[in-house]
Formats: C-alpha cells, sequence, structure tokens
C-alpha cells in the first residue's frame, strides 16, 4: 500500500508501509548516517520515541542478532529506509529486521528516498513527522521528558570488583555496563530520580549515563545531581555529560539536526589527537556559558567546533558527549573508561557517609 512520510515543514515522502503502520505514528524524525548497527540504534534509550531515518540505502543484511541490544525492547517509534533486507546473511542471524520489527509492532517504511528525507532535515532542522496511510495529517503536540519513560524504577547491582560505581540511569545503554564489568568494576544502577540513594550504596565514583530528549528535563533533580558530583569523582557520557554541565552552571542549546552516526571527528584539546566517535544527541553544551563555572572545554567537535568534552578545576570530574562504549561505532574512544579508572584510583578510595 501506498504510505506517506510528512515533515512538518510541509515536505511529503512517499513509500511502503509495514503491515504495523494502522493509524497514523508521530515522532521526531532523526537520521543516522552508519553503514551497520542498526539493531543498536533501535534498542538504545537515547532515541526513545523517535523516527529513525537510516540514510544508507539497504539496511538489514547481516539481520537480528542476540547479543547487539541495548535495551530489552526497540525504543524507536518508528522506522524509514530505502530498502529493508527480509532475507539477511550471518551465522549469528536469527531473524530478518523486518519480522523484528513486526514482532515488537514498530512501524517501517520502504522505498523512501531517505537522502533526499536527510536533506531536508539538515536544511530545516530535526522537526517531528508522521507516518500515515493518508497523504495529508495535522500534526498535535510531541510528548517530551522522555528520560522519566526509560529510567529504570529500583537500583540493580551488577558484578563484582574492588571499585564500585554507582551508573546515574537516564536511559543507559548495555554497552556502558559491560565496559565496565570488562574491567572488574561493580556497578550499581540507580534511576535519576532517585539520585539520592547514591549514599546509600556508598560507591567509588559515578558514571552519569546516556539518555534521551532535553537536559533540561533533569533541571528538578540538579541540585541533589550536584551534590553527588562533588562528594565523588565522575564521569558524564552524552546527557550525562549535558547534565554535569548544567549542575555547575552551564547552558546547553538545540543543534539545528543533531549529531547521529558512527564518524564523527573530535579532537583532544590536551593531547591534540583526533579520533573518530559514535554519537546521538540533540543538545550541546553552550561554549560561551563556561566562563563562570569550574568547568572547561577537553574535547571539541572537528566539523562545527561544538563541545564533546569537559574538565573540571578538581580534577575529579570528566565528560564526553560521545559515546566511548561505541555500540555502534569505532573503539577509538573506549580509553576514556580506562582513564576514569585511573582517575578514580588516584583519588584514593575513601569512606562515604
Amino acid at each position: 500500500m501506498k504510505s506517506y512520510l510528512h515533515l512538518q515543514d510541509g515536505r511529503t515522502f512517499t513509500g511502503k508501509a509495514s503491515s504495523t503502520l494502522q493509524e497514523p505514528m508521530q515522532g521526531e524524525i532523526v537520521f543516522f548516517t552508519g553503514m551497520t548497527g542498526y539493531q543498536e540504534v533501535l534498542t538504545d534509550p537515547s532515541y526513545k520515541d523517535q523516527i529513525v531515518v537510516f540514510t544508507y540505502p539497504l539496511i538489514g543484511n547481516y539481520g537480528i542478532n542476540d547479543t547487539d541490544e541495548e535495551s530489552s525492547e526497540i525504543q524507536v517509534s518508528g522506522v524509514v529506509m530505502y530498502q529493508c533486507t527480509q532475507q539477511p546473511s550471518h551465522f549469528q542471524s536469527t531473524q530478518s529486521l523486518g519480522a523484528y520489527l513486526d514482532g515488537q509492532q514498530v512501524p517501517y517504511l520502504t522505498g523512501v528516498d531517505t537522502r533526499e528525507v536527510t536533506k531536508a532535515i539538515r536544511a530545516h532542522g530535526t522537526q517531528q513527522a508522521v507516518m500515515s496511510h493518508q497523504n495529508h495529517h495535522d500534526f498535535s503536540e510531541p510528548s517530551d521528558q522522555q528520560i522519566f519513560a526509560v529510567q529504570g524504577e529500583t537500583v540493580e547491582t551488577y558484578g563484582e570488583g574492588s571499585l564500585h560505581v554507582a551508573l546515574i540511569d537516564f536511559g543507559w545503554k548495555k554497552s556502558i555496563l559491560q565496559a565496565l564489568l570488562k574491567r572488574q568494576v561493580k556497578v550499581s544502577v540507580i534511576p535519576f530520580t532517585q539520585v539520592e540513594a547514591v549514599h546509600k550504596v556508598k560507591p567509588d565514583a559515578i558514571i552519569l549515563s546516556n539518555g534521551p530528549g532535553d537536559p533540561k528535563d533533569a533541571l528538578p533533580k540538579i541540585e541533589q545531581i550536584k551534590f553527588v558530583l562533588d562528594e565523588y569523582p565522575s564521569f558524564g557520557i552524552c546527557m550525562g555529560h549535558q547534565v554535569i554541565a548544567l549542575a555547575y552552571g552551564a547552558d546547553t542549546e538545540k543543534l539545528p539536526f543533531g549529531h547521529r552516526g558512527a564518524n564523527h571527528p573530535v579532537k583532544d584539546a590536551v593531547t591534540g589527537k583526533v579520533f573518530l566517535t559514535s554519537q546521538n544527541h540533540n543538545y550541546v553544551v553552550k561554549k560561551d556559558s563556561l566562563s563562570k563555572t569550574p568547568l572547561s572545554e577537553r574535547f571539541f567537535n572537528v566539523n562545527d567546533r561544538s563541545i564533546e568534552g569537559l574538565m573540571h578545576d578538581s580534577g575529579q570530574l570528566m565528560s564526553a558527549q560521545f559515546h566511548p562504549e561505541a555500540h555502534p561505532g569505532p573503539q577509538d574512544a573506549e580509553w576514556l573508561f580506562d582513564d576514569f579508572i585511573s582517575l578514580v584510583g588516584s583519588k584514593g578510595v575513601k569512606e562515604h557517609v
């Protein structure tokens, strides 16, 4: 059946809808530029309720496996592709991408000129879109504050080790946990709305996770978050990086169309080295807002000079706008986990009361 992708700026694209598209489905439309990693993207909580456009024309070649999910379910609300492979080829594949989406009732469009859609997003910015069988559609007010929908409900602890880290949950990826467990770190995951539980858990350090939407949605808990940041060696990743900036008085702003993909070049202002990163975010820290804070720029984006990481004057806090766990994407930045563990060790393991 002929179906439509309507952008809020008035542009419409045609395609063929999956059988799971029954009623019109609205969401914020974003694009992902990676050739691989679609399973990780679909299950990344940072994509909660978004319609994802895959720019690479052939998606699903290697199917779906049992290991690459970043959460327990698909997080996106819809998918747009040019072609979706129905007969994948990979020794770990358990089902096709189409069957995977159908199984979780996530609608998708194929036959869409995804590169033209991407050009439209780049020209007019990230916006609302509707997938529909009708050739016109009225837009409703979008839902917001997705971080409350993706955070866990209780404190959960994983692994064993002499180093104990509290992972503050804004919508954490499984790959962050795996990167820590691989380094023999004990991890307690704490919903950000229960950040006070950090003092009961008594970790040696904290990590603030990734998550969807606007970092200012976390402002109701920002004082409590700053309290634990002042107390423990800390590392912020993506949303966590932005929340750290807000906690110390800096500001954030929305990018025209965000950074999403596995090939974003970032430069380290300390070493001068450039490396490729995996990214997924709409918001960035405003550089001119750092002047009256104890924070300074550590990393910056080579393409647009946006801030990609921060340092604190105390030397006990670091952050990255990109994903050092890199699933999907290059592993160029995974060393940041080792640097953080070294930072914690240099501060010593202290008793917290």
